[in-house]
């Protein structure tokens, strides 16, 4: 039996629109990621969006091999494990000794006991048929969770009068990932898999309106002690297939270094990434 079948065209040709966009969105990261290599610091990035898009990567793919005739969705997320270790991997090399742990605790903790627990539920306490639809579930619902990332962004949006911490053409991509995965799942007849998207592309339509409302509103100059604040605000997004993803991107500004605070913003605004691999 061949891999992918294309008795389906439709299916076929979404799923690989699908991996496509996918992909783009898992390249996201890639500007942040130049900047810590060139200065040799994660500068107070954060380990935990890398983390959980690789755990969402590798929950797809285990549902792609109970599920039959998802082959497409072990494309793409077997790319997205490679990459976002890769990305870890670097974060680990330049990472203060703190945010190592961290980062190791994280790993343990999402990679290691929650995935196992999943292979334990799915594989010992469930048999036949009721495995794909008990991990089925445990997909949407960790999807769900992470679609519901952009609320905070949203509000930030709308209390500011300002997009400048949320990125048009990430939002586009991530909008498009979610269109793209949604007729996969359709016309898989896959609900695991459509629904979660109907919701990413929600969120992304309005993030998209937001976008045209406040387009031309002024930059807020921000102190250094509305900081904290604004780091507990920005968020990742999570993209299907790579949903995704999109990969939230919590980020902790440093406030005792002497540089511009603008320019500070700026970098971490392009250190967001949307990853949920549905």
């Amino acid at each position: 039996m061949a891999v992918f079948s294309v008795h389906q065209p439709w299916t076929f040709a979404f799923g690989i629109l699908g991996n496509v966009v996918s992909f783009m969105v898992y390249l996201a990261p890639l500007p942040t990621f130049h900047q810590i290599y060139k200065k040799k610091s994660t500068e107070g990035f954060q380990s935990i969006p890398y983390i959980v898009a690789l755990f969402s990567a590798m929950l797809w793919i285990f549902y792609a091999f109970i599920k039959t005739g998802a082959s497409l969705l072990i494309t793409i997320n077997s790319v997205g494990c490679v990459i976002e270790t890769i990305y870890i991997i670097t974060y680990f090399i330049y990472a203060p000794k703190k945010a190592r742990i961290v980062t190791v605790k994280f790993l343990l903790l999402f990679n290691v006991v929650g995935f196992g627990t999943i292979l334990f539920i799915t594989l010992v306490l469930t048999k036949g048929s009721k495995r794909a639809l008990v991990l089925g579930w445990i997909c949407v619902a960790f999807s769900l969770s992470v679609f519901i990332a952009p609320f905070c962004i949203m509000r930030r949006v709308i209390r500011t009068k300002s997009v400048e911490y949320m990125p048009f053409l990430l939002t586009f991509f991530l909008t498009l990932s979610a269109v793209m995965w949604f007729c996969y799942g359709l016309f898989l007849k896959d609900l695991y898999i459509a629904g979660p998207n109907i919701l990413g592309f929600i969120f992304g339509v309005l993030q998209m309106l937001l976008y045209l409302i406040y387009r031309n509103g002024k930059k807020q100059v921000v102190s250094e002690q509305q900081l904290p604040e604004l780091a507990g605000q920005i968020v990742d997004v999570v993209k299907l297939g790579t949903m995704v993803c999109a990969d939230a991107n919590n980020v902790v500004i440093p406030v005792n270094e002497n540089e511009n605070v603008n320019k500070e913003v700026k970098e971490v605004e392009g250190g967001l990434h949307a990853t949920v691999e549905v």
